[in-house]
């Protein structure tokens, strides 16, 4: 594996680890169980049957919970302290072979990636659940699912684009995120207020 395939397979794992962890690891290692796909060897072991297995049966879960307004927010929550260090280790993984500097700096890349792309879809989806409809949760929970596929299908076809892909993505969470934090503190300082309100209702009853 060459090096701009290895910087593609990097990226996109980091990518899709921040949108859907488990379904990245089964994708990633039943196609390489299968040979349709190379792993180095850092990343044979999402090959084995138990770790098929397990993401297999999480990723139905996350596939689940994240079509159900709210819950997903909390899933989201609960696996921030799961997808962001899973993400860097995959990173790793690909350059486990390579120079020190090298995998540091993959892990420090893998990290910084699958953050930023966590912060966007967990703050964004909470944004998104303040609406009481479930169509735009759906809509956006969806289009997840096949962002994930065209990460997984470029980084293997086209590394080159992939790499493209990834830049033009960072560029938007630079913008984005910045947005999504005002948002998420405007809806917890109108929560507060709410809440305040009827603190001061009870008090008075």
């Amino acid at each position: 594996m060459d090096t701009l395939q290895s910087l593609a397979l990097a990226g996109g794992l980091s990518l899709g680890s921040g949108i859907r962890l488990y379904a990245t690891v089964f994708i990633a290692g039943l196609l390489g169980r299968l040979g349709w796909v190379p792993l180095p060897e850092g990343l044979q072991v999402l090959t084995s049957y138990w770790v098929l297995g397990i993401s297999g049966v999480l990723m139905l879960g996350e596939f689940l919970a994240d079509k159900i307004p709210a819950f997903d927010s909390v899933w989201d929550a609960v696996n921030t302290f799961i997808r962001i260090p899973a993400g860097t280790l995959l990173a790793w993984g690909v350059f486990k072979n390579a120079p020190g500097g090298e995998q540091v700096a993959a892990a420090l890349i893998g990290g910084a990636i699958v953050s930023g792309t966590h912060l966007a879809k967990a703050g964004g989806r909470a944004l998104i659940n303040t609406s009481p409809e479930p169509v735009s949760n759906w809509t956006a929970s969806f289009g997840e699912d096949i962002s994930l596929i065209g990460v997984l299908y470029l980084m293997w076809a086209h590394p080159a684009a992939m790499l493209v892909v990834l830049a033009l993505f960072l560029l938007l969470l630079v913008w984005l995120l910045p947005k999504i934090v005002r948002g998420l503190r405007a809806l917890f300082r109108l929560l507060s207020g709410v809440r305040n309100r009827l603190d001061v209702s009870v008090g008075r009853d």
